[in-house]
């Protein structure tokens, strides 16, 4: 962590938004994964439109894992960046196998609600602590979440 960050927030306070933040990241790049797992991998007379869908939504959060990582350094913490830390803090599973159709838009509409709920998480502290541009990021990524959700949920 460096020493010399003066931007108006404390460091005890940096430090447990950037831990909710990290946990953010890993719930976003799982997501990303998943999402780009299915994309390659569904079948059925549904291909096209879910291929679409998911190209759509994980070209999105690859630019989100971007953000959040680049937070995480602005507050002064190292971003967590590979695949065990990401298993560590993530509260999304990983499918054990690969579902159908039908099951990959349940599986993706429960981790996109598990990503809003996690963001809801790390609002208070970042209000809290007068951290805008923290809680503005937090916020952006819910209303995209809640939306991909809404989405999904209108697919079932």
């Amino acid at each position: 962590m460096s020493e010399n960050i003066n931007i108006g927030i404390g460091e005890e306070a940096r430090a447990e938004i950037a831990g909710g933040l990290k946990r953010l990241l890993a719930d976003t790049y799982t997501l990303y994964l998943k999402t780009h797992n299915y994309h390659w991998n569904v079948t059925g007379p549904r291909f096209r439109d879910l291929h679409l869908l998911w190209e759509e939504q994980y070209t999105e959060l690859a630019v989100a894992v971007d953000d959040l990582a680049e937070r995480i350094r602005t507050l002064g913490h190292p971003a967590p960046g590979t695949y065990r830390e990401f298993a560590g803090l993530t509260s999304i599973d990983e499918p054990e196998t690969v579902p159908d159709a039908e099951g990959m838009l349940r599986d993706l509409l429960a981790a996109q609600e598990a990503v809003v709920r996690t963001a809801r998480e790390i609002l208070p502290p970042a209000q809290d602590a007068g951290d805008e541009s923290s809680a503005s990021l937090v916020s952006d990524r819910m209303v995209v979440h809640e939306k991909a959700a809404w989405m999904l949920r209108s697919l079932l």
